[in-house]
C-alpha cells in the first residue's frame, strides 16, 4: 500500500502577512500590510489635498471640497478649486509621487539610504539643464519666454540624463557599490551646485531672480501645463519601476547573487537607473528642486511596510503625502506671507539626513 501523499500549501501562504494572488499566468505576493499602508496614504493625500484646495483669500470647508472634487458645489467653488487652486496641488502631489519613486530606486541601487537623487547630484544636474533654459533663453524677452516655457522640461531631462551617465561611469569599478556611488554623487552635486552659481551670477538681475524662485522649489502659479507631464512620465515610468521590482529585491543581496538567479544585473540596472532619472528630471523641470523628498519618503514607507527595501507604491504615496503637507505648511506657517515648498522640506529633511549619517557612523564602527 502506498504511503499517503502530503499537500504542502504554497510557500508564499506559509509567511505571515503574505497573500498569494495568481491571475492568469501571472502570480505575485500581497503583502497586506504594504498594501494598507498604500490605502491608508491614499486616504491622507485626498484629506491633505481638500485642506489645500481650501486655503487662500475665499476659504472653503473640507467637506464643501470634497463635494465640489466629486461633482457638486455651486459654480464659484468649481471655480475656485477646480480651475484655480486644483493645478497646484495636483502638481504637489505628482511632484512629491515621483521624487520618492525615483529615490526609493536609486537607494536600492546603491543599497545605501543616503543614495537619494538630490544628494548624489541627479536633481543638480535637471537643475542645471533648466536654470541654463531660463537665465540664457529668458534674456531673449517674449520669444526668450516661450522657448524657456517649452525647454526647461527637455533640459532638465537632458541634463539628468548626463549627470547620471557621468556618476554611473565614475563610480563603476568592477561593479556599483553603494558607498562610492554616493561619494561620487555628492562630489558631482558640488560641482554642479558651483556651476549654478556661476550662471546667476553672470547672468542679469531679472533671470537671476526668476532662476532663485525656481531653486527653492515652489509650486506657486502652477497650472495644468504643469500638471500633465509629470501625471504622463508617472502613468509610464512607475508600472516600468514595478515590473523591474523583482530586480530591486534581488540587488540587495550584490550582483553575484542576482546573477546566480539569473539576472541581467547590469541591464535592468540601467533601466531603472533611466527610470529614477526620468522622474526626478520631469519632477525637477514642473517644480524646482524640491529638496530631501526623495531622500526621506521613502526611508519612511520602508519603516511603515517593514519591508526589506523601499517600496515603490508605499514610496509613491508617502511622497505625494509629504510634499502636499509641505505645501499647506508653506502658505500658514507665516500667516500672509507663503514660502516656498522646498524650504519647508528641506526643514523637514535635513535633521533626518544628519539622524541617517549617525547612524551610519555607529554602525560602520560596531
Amino acid at each position: 500500500m502506498a504511503a499517503p501523499t502530503t499537500v504542502r500549501a504554497p510557500r508564499a501562504a506559509l509567511v505571515p502577512g503574505r497573500t498569494p494572488l495568481r491571475i492568469g499566468p501571472v502570480s505575485t505576493v500581497v503583502r497586506l500590510r504594504a498594501a494598507a499602508v498604500v490605502v491608508v496614504g491614499l486616504v491622507v493625500v485626498v484629506l491633505a489635498l481638500a485642506v489645500n484646495l481650501g486655503l487662500g483669500e475665499y476659504p472653503i470647508s473640507v467637506p464643501d471640497v470634497l463635494a465640489v472634487l466629486l461633482g457638486g458645489g455651486n459654480g464659484g467653488q468649481r471655480l475656485v478649486v477646480l480651475d484655480l487652486r486644483l493645478p497646484r496641488s495636483l502638481t504637489g502631489a505628482l511632484v512629491g509621487a515621483a521624487l520618492a519613486v525615483s529615490g526609493a530606486i536609486t537607494q536600492s541601487i546603491a543599497r545605501n539610504p543616503l543614495a537619494s537623487p538630490d544628494i548624489i547630484g541627479l536633481t543638480a544636474g535637471a537643475t542645471v539643464g533648466a536654470v541654463l533654459v531660463i537665465v540664457f533663453a529668458g534674456a531673449g524677452g517674449a520669444v526668450g519666454g516661450a522657448t524657456a516655457a517649452v525647454g526647461i522640461p527637455v533640459a532638465a531631462l537632458l541634463g539628468g540624463l548626463l549627470t547620471a551617465a557621468l556618476i554611473y561611469g565614475l563610480a563603476w569599478r568592477r561593479g556599483l557599490q553603494g558607498f562610492r556611488l554616493v561619494l561620487v554623487g555628492v562630489g558631482v552635486n558640488a560641482m554642479l551646485v558651483a556651476l549654478i552659481q556661476w550662471m546667476l551670477v553672470v547672468t542679469g538681475v531679472y533671470q537671476a531672480a526668476r532662476a532663485y524662485v525656481w531653486l527653492n522649489g515652489s509650486l506657486n502659479g502652477r497650472g495644468w501645463e504643469h500638471v500633465w507631464p509629470v501625471a504622463v512620465a508617472l502613468a509610464v515610468l512607475v508600472p516600468a519601476a514595478l515590473v523591474l521590482a523583482h530586480v530591486l529585491g534581488a540587488l540587495q543581496y550584490g550582483d553575484d547573487t542576482a546573477r546566480g538567479l539569473g539576472i541581467r544585473v547590469d541591464r535592468s540596472r540601467s533601466v531603472l537607473l533611466l527610470v529614477a532619472v526620468c522622474l526626478a528630471s520631469v519632477a525637477a523641470a514642473a517644480a524646482g528642486p524640491i529638496a530631501f523628498v526623495a531622500l526621506v519618503a521613502p526611508q519612511i514607507a520602508q519603516r511603515l511596510t517593514g519591508i526589506a527595501r523601499p517600496p515603490i507604491t508605499g514610496s509613491l504615496v508617502v511622497g505625494a503625502v509629504l510634499t502636499v503637507v509641505a505645501d499647506i505648511l508653506a502658505r500658514t506657517a507665516l500667516g500672509g506671507t507663503e514660502l516656498p515648498v522646498g524650504i519647508v522640506t528641506a526643514v523637514i529633511g535635513a535633521p533626518y539626513l544628519l539622524f541617517l549619517l549617525a547612524r551610519h557612523r555607529r554602525r560602520s564602527r560596531g
